[in-house]
């Protein structure tokens, strides 16, 4: 977290958690028909309520938010993340660690719903839920992110490094070489996964520490295409000390993204043309 960004996460942290339950739980907001799934980790049980009291304040409603979190840590939830729970927000357990939970689960709960899935370290402003679900409206087949990579290649056809893969082009082609980055919100419409997406036994061989690209295989597995939201509007908000523990540091600075993506061509033979350099 940058020291400039600590001003307004203190501010928007104190904010949200000055609302009180019938507050957040008495929305006139407009419902939409999307479920809005995350999960989150022992390190950030004391912050992610500062994130579902972020979603229970959109400027539209979604059908539920769902928290997945792992059956051992069930028996700690903090009060402050407990009493949310109502209407709008529910706390699921599951067998799961990895961070491959916070889609699955819900595509088998709610086939037949768009699924927006976010991260528990940030809290999102206002208009997030809204911005993505009516850019979903204009391309009802496409996967929308607010954040994104472009899967590139060499002149010899050979896939660069990860870290290599630039941030957040807008689609070109058929989207099919653009990779949604799960931080600032994914919107995933029904049936756009390959029915293998839940195969716990290969994400967690292929891709265990790197969900986003055990997605994106399943996307091109369907043949379904990606693309950077055009209305992003402003970053969500850092939650201060939340990304102490993070998968970025280990996919990112040590590359393991790039042999994991390396391992998920190589099974199951991704074809795709990805922009050359």
């Amino acid at each position: 977290m940058k020291v400039k960004e600590l001003p307004l996460s203190i501010y928007t942290a104190f904010r949200l958690r000055s609302l009180s339950q019938a507050k957040l739980h008495s929305t006139a907001a407009p419902r939409i028909p999307v479920i809005v799934s995350l999960t989150t980790i022992e390190a950030r049980l004391a912050v992610v309520d500062l994130v579902i009291r972020s979603l229970l304040r959109q400027s539209v409603s979604p059908k539920k938010i769902l928290l997945w979190v792992h059956e051992s840590l069930m028996n700690s939830l903090p009060t402050k993340l407990t009493e949310l729970q109502g209407k709008h927000f529910e706390i699921r357990s599951t067998h799961l660690h990895s961070s491959h939970k916070k889609l699955i689960h819900s595509i088998k709960l709610f086939p037949g719903k768009a699924i927006v899935t976010c991260d528990d370290d940030l809290m999102y402003r206002p208009n997030w839920l809204n911005l993505i679900y009516n850019e979903s409206l204009s391309y009802p087949q496409h996967i929308i992110a607010n954040q994104t990579r472009t899967i590139t290649k060499d002149a010899l056809g050979s896939y660069l490094p990860y870290v290599q893969w630039p941030v957040n082009q807008a689609t070109k082609n058929n989207g099919m070489n653009i990779l949604p980055i799960g931080a600032e919100g994914v919107l995933y419409p029904p049936g756009s996964l390959d029915p293998r997406f839940e195969n716990e036994k290969l994400f967690m061989e292929l891709a265990p520490k790197a969900d986003d690209l055990w997605f994106k295989s399943m996307s091109l597995l369907q043949g379904t295409a990606c693309r950077l939201a055009a209305n992003r509007y402003k970053n969500a908000i850092p939650i201060m000390g939340s990304q102490k523990s993070s998968l970025k540091h280990i996919n990112i600075k040590k590359d393991y993204n790039t042999a994991q993506w390396q391992q998920l061509v190589s099974f199951f033979e991704l074809d795709i043309e990805p922009k050359r350099i």
